[in-house]
C-alpha cells in the first residue's frame, strides 16, 4: 500500500471512533513497522491534522461547537461520578489542571470521551501507580470540557452545581 493512501485510512479509522487507537494496532493492520506509523502520524501532523499522541494511543481532535472551564472539587471517590455526570450529559472532558501555589499551573490532557475512558483512568489511579492531580490541591481541579453547544455545556455546568462539584468562579 501507497504510504498517501496508508495515510489517509489512519485518518479514516481515528476520525470514526472516540477511542484512542495504539500504535501497535496501527503497524499490524498495515503490515509495517511502528517508526513507519509514527512517521505518517508525523506527516499527517505537519499537513494540518490534529493528532495527539495518549498513554492509550492516537486521537484525532475535532474541534467541539464550544468549550467551557469548570473549577471543581471533590474527593477521588467521586471521580467516577464527576466524569459520568459530563459525559453522559454529553460533553468531552479534554484536561484537568491545577494551579499549584509554587509550580503554578500544572496541566494534563485527558480526553475522556466516554465512561470507559473514565473507568480506565479511575483504575490506573487506583493502582496507586500516581496520584491524581487534584490531590496536590485539596480537590480543587480545573476542566475544560467541551461540547456540540453551549445548552449542553450549560446543562453540565447546572449538573455539576447540584452535586456540589462546582466552584463558583
Amino acid at each position: 500500500m501507497k504510504a498517501d493512501k496508508r495515510r489517509q485510512e489512519i485518518l479514516s479509522l481515528l476520525g470514526n471512533t472516540d477511542n484512542p487507537i495504539p500504535a501497535n494496532v496501527l503497524k499490524e493492520r498495515f503490515a509495517v513497522s511502528r517508526q513507519v506509523i509514527v512517521q505518517d502520524i508525523a506527516v499527517l501532523r505537519a499537513g494540518g491534522y490534529d493528532i495527539t499522541s495518549t498513554n492509550r494511543g492516537y486521537v484525532l481532535n475535532v474541534k467541539a461547537q464550544a468549550a467551557r472551564v469548570f473549577k471543581c472539587r471533590h474527593g477521588f471517590e467521586e471521580l467516577l461520578e464527576e466524569g459520568a455526570l459530563v459525559i453522559d450529559a454529553g460533553g468531552r472532558i479534554e484536561d484537568i489542571y491545577v494551579n499549584h501555589r509554587i509550580y503554578g499551573k500544572i496541566s494534563a490532557r485527558l480526553g475522556l470521551y466516554s465512561r470507559m475512558h473514565v473507568e480506565e483512568l479511575y483504575r490506573s489511579l487506583v493502582s496507586g501507580a500516581s496520584k491524581p492531580l487534584m490531590s496536590v490541591t485539596d480537590g480543587y481541579h480545573y476542566h475544560t470540557v467541551s461540547a456540540d453547544s453551549e445548552s449542553v455545556l450549560d446543562e453540565i455546568e447546572q449538573k455539576l452545581r447540584d452535586r456540589g462539584f462546582l466552584i463558583e468562579i
